[in-house]
């Protein structure tokens, strides 16, 4: 155990993937299931994420969704990664998360993005365009406002007025540059745009002003994690969502996760295999003593405080087989 992963957090981000021959609902009762067992293994957080209109993720309502998970534990902290502000009005955004803390006090986060929806279809459904992720800056502000009391409307938002519940900004880009305006916490990602995040996080710690949420940069880096007792097997984990990402980029829908035997049978299109590659490659996946390697390294390029592991997979025996090896691997920071 290196001395950089033992002072590190580890955390879950699971997007509520739905797997062929497996119904949406199992999606959100799998996830419910993983929380669990990362609150077993000492995982620090359990994230959910939000989705609309896409086919392969069930996860549309991250409050509604964190609520489930939070009652069915106990101890590990639950939020969201996250939700997207500018789909919403901040004002109940502030009271869903002021529902959260008040039934589940100390343990609800509120990471919030800057996307819109995934289509033209699904921002217009959801009465919002592109340049609404523009005004996120105001949108975050107006959201803490709501938690302060400070909103000129004169409406109080009740019962989040005057409770804490930690925000963190999902971030790449002019994301990583608000986040550290408002001086609040970054999570950035993916791994596999080492140069990009690397790029991120400096700009993020350069122009971060302390606030009453964060005195100082706090980063949380995300990405695919995937350990194994082979690195085949490990390789093996990553199949069903590279196929998922590839078929996305060629047939514009994101499928649902097809099992790993499937894929590696399945005849590809030049472009598809072009894409199918790509999506296998970058992670960090492979056996423990690999995977502890490529973490130490990762942790030291970017020095940051935590991972939030966001692996996916059709097979979950395997997937959770893969939380828990890490969780060994790591349990010192735990």
């Amino acid at each position: 155990m290196s001395a950089v992963i033992a002072r590190t957090r580890f955390s879950v981000l699971d997007r509520s993937r739905t797997r062929e021959g497996h119904p949406p609902a199992q999606a959100l009762r799998d996830t419910v299931a993983l929380a669990r067992e990362a609150e077993a293994l000492g995982y620090h957080r359990f994230w959910v994420s939000e989705h609309h209109g896409v086919p392969g993720v069930a996860g549309s309502a991250p409050t509604v969704l964190a609520a489930a998970v939070a009652a069915a534990t106990g101890t590990i902290r639950v939020g969201t990664g996250g939700v997207m502000l500018p789909n919403h009005q901040p004002l109940v955004v502030a009271e869903q998360f002021g529902v959260l803390e008040s039934l589940f006090p100390g343990r609800i986060d509120m990471g919030l993005g800057r996307s819109v929806g995934f289509t033209g279809g699904v921002r217009r459904a959801l009465g919002r365009g592109r340049e609404d992720a523009e005004d996120f800056a105001a949108q975050l502000d107006e959201l803490l406002g709501w938690f302060a009391g400070t909103s000129p409307t004169g409406v109080h938002a009740r019962p989040a007025e005057g409770l804490r519940v930690p925000p963190f900004v999902l971030a790449m880009g002019e994301g990583a540059r608000i986040a550290a305006r408002a001086g609040l916490p970054m999570v950035i990602g993916d791994l596999r745009g080492r140069e990009r995040m690397l790029r991120g996080i400096e700009e993020y710690r350069s122009l971060f002003r302390p606030s009453p949420w964060a005195q100082e940069p706090y980063v949380i880096v995300s990405g695919t994690v995937a350990v194994a007792g082979t690195a085949e097997e490990a390789r093996r984990l990553l199949v069903p969502e590279a196929w998922a990402m590839a078929y996305s980029r060629t047939h514009g829908t994101f499928p649902p996760l097809a099992p790993a035997e499937a894929v590696l049978q399945r005849a590809m299109s030049a472009k598809e295999r072009e894409f199918y590659e790509s999506g296998l490659r970058g992670h960090i996946a492979g056996t423990g003593d690999q995977v502890a390697d490529e973490l130490e390294s990762v942790l030291k390029e970017t020095g940051a405080d935590e991972v939030l592991v966001t692996t996916s997979g059709h097979d979950r025996a395997a997937l959770l087989d893969s939380y828990r090896r890490l969780a060994a691997l790591v349990s010192p920071a735990l």
